[in-house]
């Protein structure tokens, strides 16, 4: 278990460790996720890791009523 002090403006260190764990960078974004009394740090993945994800996925839905038949 790694600890962290938050500091006067509300900000927290990520423990180098961690850091290298998670190949974590400058910039990343990551979410806080309250549960319960705990606190939970999700890391948001980048948009590009997305590509393909849904591959195979019917994309000819009809998305309104008017272009329903």
């Amino acid at each position: 278990m790694r600890i962290a002090t938050i500091s006067s403006k509300y900000q927290v260190v990520i423990p180098r460790v961690i850091r290298k764990q998670f190949a974590l960078k400058p910039g990343q974004k990551v979410v806080f996720i309250p549960y319960k009394h705990t606190l939970r740090v999700v890391i948001v993945p980048p948009i590009e890791e997305a590509e393909g994800f849904v591959s195979g996925i019917d994309t000819t839905v009809a998305r309104e009523d008017k272009d329903r038949v």
